[in-house]
């Protein structure tokens, strides 16, 4: 998604705007006044107003996501190693993410649904968008890829709002015996030797 500068200042303010108040008792007039644009400069922008911009707030949080997250994955070699670290790396960044932790505090209800049943397949399509293309070499074909991905995704999501005790993801040597006993054998996926 590219966003012009004046769009990107209007999609920050509403998001310190929803940190501060939730998204639903946010107002365009709440939005405008903390981007310092007319509310007439708001929906020239975000034409369908406060749901449009909230959108794109949301499309772009997630290409920024993981545009970082794929950057993290660079040199890994083999399916398990890109996997672990996905995992890994996703679930450490949510957890250090002081965004997404205000807004569950300033909006636990509307947060979680976009975390999960309103907001999944939005998440689900921008992973495969960055995921899909650096597990489709290492697979048979491109639809073992976004399958893995969308596990993944669910993975991470359940993992980070349900935090396991006895199965902590964000250790690498947790995940990587995780995934080479549970996730790769159901996907007929080759594991990497053991260390």
């Amino acid at each position: 998604m590219s966003v012009t500068p004046a769009e990107r200042r209007v999609i920050e303010a509403a998001k310190r705007c929803c940190e501060r108040w939730g998204f639903v008792k946010v107002t365009v007039d709440d939005i405008a006044a903390e981007a310092g644009v007319s509310r007439a400069t708001l929906y020239r922008m975000f034409p369908g107003g406060k749901d449009v911009l909230f959108e794109a707030m949301r499309v772009l949080e997630l290409e920024e996501f993981f545009s970082a997250l794929r950057a993290s994955l660079d040199g890994a070699d083999t399916v398990e190693e890109l996997l672990c670290r996905a995992v890994v790396d996703s679930l450490r960044a949510m957890q250090a993410d002081e965004h997404l932790a205000l807004l569950l505090a300033a909006a636990p209800g509307e947060t979680l649904g976009q975390l999960t049943v309103d907001g999944l397949p939005r998440i689900i399509r921008v992973a495969c968008v960055f995921l899909t293309p650096l597990l489709a070499p290492h697979l048979p074909d491109r639809d073992a890829a976004t399958r893995i991905v969308e596990l993944l995704v669910r993975l991470v999501i359940s993992q980070f709002l349900a935090p396991s005790e006895q199965l902590d993801l964000t250790q690498e040597a947790v995940t990587r015996d995780f995934l080479s006993t549970f996730i790769l054998p159901a996907l007929a996926l080759p594991t990497a030797p053991t260390r």
